[in-house]
Parts: C-alpha cells; sequence; structure tokens
C-alpha cells in the first residue's frame, strides 16, 4: 500500500483503521494497474487517470464510492450522487464488509466507467466509456 494512504488509514479510528485496510488492500490486489494517490484530501484509485473508486470518512462512517457505480445495479450501492453518476455505502465495521461483494464491484468498476477525466473540458458533460 502506497505510504500516503496508509497515513490516511493510520488517523483513522481503530475501528475505522481496520475498514479502510481492508478496503485499500482489497482494491489494491484487484486492480492492480490502477494508480492510487490521496485525491480531494481520500484516497482515490484511477485507471487510465479516471477515477474508479475510493473512500473516506464521513458522520456516517467509511463511504465507499464507486464514481461510475449508478450504473452497476447494485441495491447496496444505494448513496447515490444527484450530478453525476456515482453510488457508495458506508461502513462502520470491518465484518460489514463482504469481501466477494466487494470484488464484484471492483469488476465492474473495470467494465463499467463514465469519463470523469475530461469533465471539466467537456463542461460538466459526463460520457460513457465503457
Amino acid at each position: 500500500m502506497k505510504q500516503e494512504i496508509q497515513t490516511y488509514n493510520d488517523q483513522q479510528t481503530s475501528i475505522d483503521q481496520e475498514i479502510c485496510d481492508l478496503l485499500a488492500n482489497t482494491i489494491r490486489l484487484e486492480l492492480p494497474e490502477a494508480e492510487s494517490k490521496i485525491w480531494h484530501a481520500h484516497p482515490v484509485w484511477f485507471l487510465d487517470g479516471n477515477p474508479i473508486v475510493g473512500y473516506s470518512k464521513q458522520k456516517k462512517g467509511i463511504r465507499l464510492m464507486f464514481w461510475s457505480g449508478a450504473d452497476f445495479d447494485e441495491e447496496k450501492l444505494n448513496v447515490r450522487g444527484e450530478k453525476f453518476k456515482d453510488a457508495s455505502v458506508f461502513y462502520n465495521a470491518v465484518d460489514e464488509i463482504e469481501t466477494e461483494e466487494l470484488k464484484y464491484w471492483l469488476k465492474k468498476s473495470q467494465e463499467i466507467q463514465w469519463d470523469y477525466k475530461n469533465l471539466v473540458k467537456r463542461k460538466g458533460k459526463l460520457e460513457r466509456l465503457k
């Protein structure tokens, strides 16, 4: 795991740190070609410069967000963005994470992508990549 992501995880409470570590390690293993970095103060993974998945600490818990998740058609990814195609789920304990389900969503994140990388260039208009 990249040091900057580990540092982010280490700054969380022990329960949240467990969640973050499990998410980061699973994402790293399932998306080995993805670039990871702290982006807008949170860990995010990119494919070809396009944000795919990330997580952040919020009041409701650790929010796992897929930038194109609204099109995954997954009931549990029920926190939907208002303007874009993102979808999220919140975790408050590591045992709430179903690893096989997470791996499946990560597979979908490679197959279903909207072009966030060029959002500014297209003046806020999203286009489907895959």
